[in-house]
């Protein structure tokens, strides 16, 4: 089985580019379920200030590659498929977990989109964990940045720019999963 991860700042496209996968009846599973799970677990709201601090705990906790981990335990039990997919993998922890324990089969895709671009994504998706305002956006590529996104995206396999037309975006991520 192959197995792609998805990575890339919030808002980059990662999201499309799972749905073009589920759309394709390929398996998904989005590491992000496994923080709100956790959130909501703990009791707390689900917002971008509780689920940032619900992820940022965990990991300090229990390592830095604990989704990783909770989302390898969900694979086992997911019956065998040629490709499967994986959103939102943040750090070189999380990296090294799945390849040691997923071998070769497993490829980094890396989501790419500027500043402005996903800015202009985030105040028209208004997702829960988005932020509302300017400042809470950036809060939140920090605290991307500072689990090590940036060397997550740097290292794929694969890079995809999404700053075209959706359709051209579509077209190539559908490219690349065809191929895998």
């Amino acid at each position: 089985m192959k197995i792609v991860a998805f990575t890339g700042m919030p808002l980059s496209g990662k999201s499309e580019a799972v749905k073009l996968a589920e759309d394709q009846s390929i398996p998904v599973i989005r590491m992000g379920d496994f923080v709100w799970e956790e959130t909501k677990h703990q009791g707390f709201e689900l917002n971008d200030k509780n689920v940032g601090t619900i992820a940022n705990s965990m990991r300090e906790k229990y390592g830095m590659d604990i989704w990783a981990k909770r989302t390898t335990e969900k694979i086992k039990k997911i019956k065998k498929t040629n490709l499967l997919v994986i959103d939102g993998v943040r750090n070189k922890e999380e990296i090294d977990f799945f390849k040691k324990e997923l071998g070769n089969d497993f490829v980094v895709i890396a989501i790419t989109a500027s500043d402005d671009m996903r800015r202009q994504r985030a105040f028209s998706r208004k997702r829960v964990d988005d932020g509302a305002t300017k400042h809470s956006f950036e809060e939140r590529d920090k605290r991307e940045l500072h689990w090590g996104l940036s060397g997550v995206i740097a290292s794929a396999d694969i890079i995809i720019s999404n700053e075209k037309d959706m359709k051209s975006f579509q077209q190539h991520v559908q490219k690349i999963l065809q191929q895998l």
